[in-house]
């Protein structure tokens, strides 16, 4: 088991593998790889801040490495993870890795996947994405990362052993110096590999390896599948408590039945959402079309009120994600939505007639606003949270 000292960090000295990276200059060390694990591997896609928000770097696919460290960095420090929802025992991992990295003079990097592994070796048990890659990306980027690496999830990926992987991506590939991981961090095909695999495999190769407990709130581990069961019941304001910003569901807007337009209260309709959506009902939210604003400006941010669920006042049985952006004028068909949900409102329910609809509407769409402007989501750039303590594991 970890030993009660917490923290295993080994000279490079002292390492019996040599090290293939230096300040300024890096290069993996290919002789450990053969041709066939260089070409079964594919390349993760980079997300970095530049000054107009997140940007992707799509690498050639023919390429042997990923990016290389800065050039005044002294290789990476890196956490792994699905980091699905990026909560707030996310970013206390987060947190430390950044404090290693700072020390080391190193690149903070967050090692991701998509899809999910299980989507791979559990397929009817792969839970349903709480945010895309290019969400985890923007929120990982936002808690101070240098780097966010997603790997695309192959069965070549799958099938690594847990000392496959350390040698082949975390040495060779991402030139690790360092490790930040919670405890109960889980590697390598079958999870064969767990925290106390990885300190050996760190000590071994000179690597500082850190682990960390669960954060606790109300007496229950802060986790992507509380937060997932939380949505799931529509109980949106509890989850965002857990969560390091508002959750967020994005979509094409589609063209509906139009009926919200007959009735005063035009709707975009959000076609082909990625990630698990809130039980049926009604919602406050913010809602921003992608390219009118970022999280860090709220300019182009609105409060609405969304409707999830089928319209059974019209005899409909399909579900449907319907926005009402208050406030808004314009044509928002074909772009991006994307809406914050902040708290539940009511459940659905069939309406009798058209003007007790009209009613109901017109009271959802003034507690949807008076929530927004209580919460400030529309002049804070990012919810602020206290990192609780990140104790070590013993």
């Amino acid at each position: 088991m970890i030993a009660s000292a917490d923290v295993v960090d080994v000279c490079p000295e002292t390492s019996s593998k040599p090290t293939t990276f230096s300040i300024g200059t890096w290069r993996p060390n290919l002789q450990l790889m053969s041709s066939r694990e260089l070409s079964d591997l594919p390349l993760p896609t980079a997300y970095t801040r530049g000054p107009e928000g997140v940007v992707s770097s799509l690498h050639d696919p023919t390429a042997q490495t990923a990016p290389p460290p800065g050039p005044h960095s002294a290789g990476r420090v890196v956490t792994v993870g699905n980091f699905d929802g990026v909560h707030i025992g996310h970013a206390v991992i987060v947190h430390r890795l950044c404090e290693m990295a700072a020390a080391k003079n190193a690149e903070s990097v967050v090692l991701t996947f998509d899809p999910h592994p299980a989507t791979l070796v559990r397929p009817d048990k792969a839970p349903t994405p709480l945010s895309t890659a290019v969400r985890r990306a923007e929120l990982l980027l936002g808690l101070g990362v240098d780097r966010v690496l997603v790997q695309p999830m192959v069965p070549a990926v799958v099938a690594l052993t847990a000392t496959e992987f350390f040698d082949q991506v975390l040495c060779d590939r991402l030139a690790t110096v360092g490790l930040v991981e919670g405890v109960d961090f889980h590697f390598g095909r079958g999870r064969e590999g767990n925290v106390d695999t990885l300190a050996t495999l760190c000590q071994q190769h000179g690597i500082a390896f850190d682990v960390l407990h669960p954060v606790q709130q109300d007496e229950s581990t802060i986790s992507s599948s509380r937060v997932r069961s939380l949505i799931a019941a529509g109980e949106v304001a509890s989850a965002n408590r857990l969560l390091t910003a508002a959750y967020r569901v994005s979509g094409t807007v589609v063209e509906g039945a139009k009926r919200g337009r007959t009735l005063g209260f035009p709707t975009a309709n959000l076609g082909d959402p990625q990630t698990l959506l809130p039980a049926a009902g009604v919602y406050a939210a913010t809602a921003m079309a992608e390219g009118d604003g970022t999280d860090d400006d709220r300019s182009g941010w609105y409060p609405a009120a969304v409707h999830i669920g089928a319209n059974v006042s019209f005899g409909e049985t399909h579900l449907s994600v319907e926005a009402h952006l208050i406030g808004f004028e314009g044509d928002l068909y074909g772009r991006t939505l994307h809406v914050d949900f902040l708290q539940r409102l009511r459940e659905t329910h069939r309406f009798d007639s058209p003007g007790a609809l009209i009613s109901q509407l017109k009271a959802d769409v003034q507690q949807a606003a008076d929530l927004v402007s209580a919460s400030g989501r529309l002049l804070l750039p990012s919810r602020t949270f206290p990192l609780p303590p990140h104790p070590h594991a013993s």
